[in-house]
């Protein structure tokens, strides 16, 4: 169901490194697409910013609410997704390829493989869910 390459968060962001690098590109999973909806805004932070883990590195807003994006790892952002601000619908289309939001250059690793992986973030779902 989510792609076992990509780690994930309990806030529905999906991380993933890329090869032979200390770059982590996040992104939300679809699961976080469906729950919001028609997506109407998005802020996220410019390059040479720097984002902790756990802690808000931007937000996303839909038509029912507001939302934090959470950041998986602490970094500094090395890229962000300006194609995505501009076109909110590469969400819904491709959230785990165009739909990236930003690239953080990792400052421990040990972060990125602390987090979920795609069997993890299932259980998580269906134990979230049973919780409403």
């Amino acid at each position: 169901m989510f792609p076992n390459e990509l780690k994930y968060t309990k806030t529905h962001e999906w991380a993933k490194m890329e090869e032979n690098t200390d770059v982590v590109v996040v992104g939300i999973t679809d699961h976080a697409v469906k729950q919001l909806g028609d997506i109407a805004f998005l802020e996220l932070p410019e390059a040479g910013n720097k984002v902790k883990k756990d802690s808000p590195f931007g937000a996303i807003e839909s038509i029912k609410a507001v939302f934090d994006l959470t950041s998986p790892v602490t970094g500094e952002v090395i890229e962000t997704n300006q194609q995505i601000v501009d076109n909110l619908e590469l969400f819904e289309k491709d959230p785990y390829k165009q739909g990236w939001m930003i690239k953080i250059k990792i400052e421990n690793k040990d972060e990125f493989e602390s987090l979920m992986n795609a069997s993890a973030y299932e259980s998580f779902l269906k134990k979230e869910e049973g919780e409403h």
